[in-house]
């Protein structure tokens, strides 16, 4: 990796400042509770490195989008006594996290002060001010002044120039990667920049618009490219096959077009489901019907997963890949009726034990997870619109913020 990670540096004794993402679901009751933890305990690893290296701890993150203001139920406090469970675990010992009210100020700039190598201290809504999301450079320089070391381990919020992501950076002698931050611009990188051939990209979720810069870079990359999800109706009405009432963006059929003709002038399999599940109305009770073929859609239904033969058809290209790459869902996988095409990829997917499996985007993410299949994957990635905007070749200024090696 061409930045600094947090294993090149030296944390003894140092106050380590560690960007993290906790943005964690909550409960709507008066005792909020962590609804899934996945993404606190996907930065364990790097906490319990500083940790064991007796750094002096301090975690930073934001929450929801409270817009620069206090807003109790967006409080980054129900998240200490799960963090303090999982660090008790790895560490085989009583961790006494602490919380401070807030992320600047005298008050916390003392709590960080006290702190003694080994301890953890989780600072309050990075969001309570409109200054961070602004990247103010006067909020960014007093988050820097509670540190020595800085370490970005929110790939999540990398793609966003934030006080605590980009800004902070400029006043740091030192900005690392964290070991989470590492994973993902490893896989997600030798996933763009020298697969392991063949390597199968999978594309689903609703829009074209969303996606279709994704699929013109991996284009550039990818054997073959498995489109499921809203989006293959585009698709599917660029080549000229009527889908009765399935989402299509009528304004993204030119772009489907150039598409599918760049992927046949460069020989990329460019496969689009040939059976689907289609729907009198988007209810997850509504009545299926299943069709194939090429011909019109019954009049009034919808497509709100695919078929059988499209599930046989992906994973056989899948089982032949040595990288897959699987961005987005196959249908409406939230309605268990529609669930079954994006639970067939996952089985797929982790049955390719020699390949190298990556999974990004959020739905994609809730889906391995739903399926059981996740701990067959060789990397899950935290970050959404992160992953996106990295996939597309963009770059993401919370990693170009950091020291170069």
């Amino acid at each position: 990796m061409a930045k600094l990670s947090i294993r090149d540096l030296d944390l003894t004794g140092k106050r380590v400042l560690i960007r993290v993402d906790f943005n964690v679901p909550l409960s709507k009751d008066d005792t909020p509770r962590i609804l899934d933890d996945t993404r606190i305990r996907e930065t364990i690893p790097t906490i319990e490195y500083a940790v064991r290296r007796k750094a002096k701890v301090i975690l930073c993150s934001h929450l929801g989008r409270p817009k620069g203001k206090v807003v109790t139920a967006m409080s980054l406090r129900p998240v200490v006594d799960r963090l303090r469970e999982l660090l008790d675990h790895v560490l085989g010992e009583d961790e006494n996290v602490g919380f401070a009210p807030d992320c600047i100020g005298d008050v916390t700039r003392e709590i960080v002060m006290n702190l003694e190598p080994g301890q953890t201290l989780l600072l309050e809504n990075l969001r309570f001010h409109a200054e961070e999301e602004a990247n103010d450079p006067a909020f960014a320089k007093q988050l820097a002044g509670l540190c020595e070391v800085y370490i970005n381990d929110a790939f999540g919020s990398a793609h966003r120039a934030h006080a605590s992501t980009e800004g902070i950076t400029h006043f740091v002698a030192q900005s690392a990667a964290g070991l989470l931050m590492e994973s993902e611009l490893k896989h997600l990188g030798k996933a763009l920049n020298e697969p392991d051939k063949p390597f199968v990209a999978i594309i689903g979720g609703a829009k074209v618009s969303d996606k279709i810069t994704v699929i013109q870079s991996l284009m550039n990359k990818a054997d073959a490219i498995l489109i499921g999800g809203g989006m293959a109706y585009t698709f599917l009405r660029a080549h000229g096959q009527s889908t009765g009432k399935s989402l299509v963006e009528e304004d993204k059929i030119d772009v489907a077009r150039a598409a599918l003709d760049e992927a046949e002038r460069r020989g990329i399999k460019f496969l689009l489901p040939i059976d689907h599940l289609l729907a009198d109305s988007f209810d997850p009770k509504a009545n299926i019907t299943r069709f194939e073929g090429t011909g019109p859609f019954p009049a009034g239904l919808m497509a709100l997963d695919i078929g059988p033969k499209t599930e046989k058809l992906f994973a056989a290209e899948i089982a032949e890949a040595q990288t897959v790459l699987w961005n987005g869902p196959m249908g409406v996988f939230e309605f268990p009726a529609f669930a079954h095409g994006t639970n067939a990829i996952a089985k797929a997917v982790a049955a390719n034990e020699d390949a190298t499996t990556i999974v990004g985007g959020g739905d994609s993410v809730s889906a391995i997870h739903k399926s059981g299949f996740a701990d067959k994957i060789t990397h899950i990635s935290t970050g959404g619109g992160a992953s996106l905007e990295f996939l597309e070749g963009k770059t993401l200024p919370g990693v170009e913020a950091l020291t170069d090696k």
